[in-house]
């Protein structure tokens, strides 16, 4: 027979817990919270907004035309800060800067047609194509006068720096790297004069790419 002492510890081992247990109590306290930081977790996921993202490199002066556009998903809080796809925008708004492939578009590079001081002027090129000249790079263009100017003691000189490549003169379909390119950049309108007297003088132009700012480096 089990002695006494002995049944009396397993009926307690045995016995139901009561409500007032502090063990029982507690467990069903974690699991509350459990439940709580999962709903919360699955809340603040589901808390995002569609924005609107740069299907391809997008450069400045450019509208924003649905078929170079895509839409991608941000924290709500955040979204104001980016174009979203149901606004409304002007007729004549652009781009005041360059947009990288994938890179959300923020409000803060939108503007003005009217008021974008800038003027495409397509450069032809007789010489190679550095592999960095390509749409959303900065160059720099140099304009090398003619063996006479040269002899007589005119050097190369820089004409304008920092411009935005906006497109490059494409051969068979494809970019062209070779000799006869035509690239096309964004002129500030002050240095208009200096880039187009460059272009008519005797001599010729190159683009010069600056390292670290092709489009593939980011900005």
């Amino acid at each position: 027979m089990t002695p006494p002492a002995e049944s009396g510890q397993l009926a307690a081992r045995l016995r139901r817990p009561s409500w007032r247990d502090p063990r029982l109590l507690l467990g069903i306290t974690m699991v509350a919270l459990a439940v709580a930081l999962g709903a919360w977790t699955i809340g603040r996921a589901d808390r995002t907004a569609p924005v609107l993202v740069a299907d391809g490199e997008l450069t400045p002066g450019e509208p924003l035309s649905g078929d170079r556009l895509g839409i991608a998903r941000v924290r709500l809080e955040d979204a104001d800060r980016y174009l979203s796809p149901d606004e409304a925008l002007p007729t004549d708004a652009v781009l005041t800067r360059t947009v990288g492939d994938g890179e959300l578009i923020p409000r803060s590079a939108i503007g003005s047609a009217g008021r974008l001081a800038l003027r495409p002027v397509a450069v032809p090129v007789q010489a190679a194509l550095a592999d960095g000249v390509r749409p959303g790079a900065r160059v720099d263009l140099w304009f090398t006068p003619d063996r006479d100017a040269i002899a007589a003691g005119v050097a190369p000189h820089a004409v304008a720096e920092g411009l935005t490549v906006a497109e490059v003169g494409k051969d068979s379909g494809g970019f062209s790297i070779a000799s006869g390119s035509t690239v096309q950049v964004l002129v500030p309108t002050k240095q208009l004069p200096a880039v187009l007297s460059a272009l008519a003088a005797e001599g010729s132009v190159a683009i010069v790419p600056i390292p670290g700012w092709g489009a593939e480096a980011g900005r």
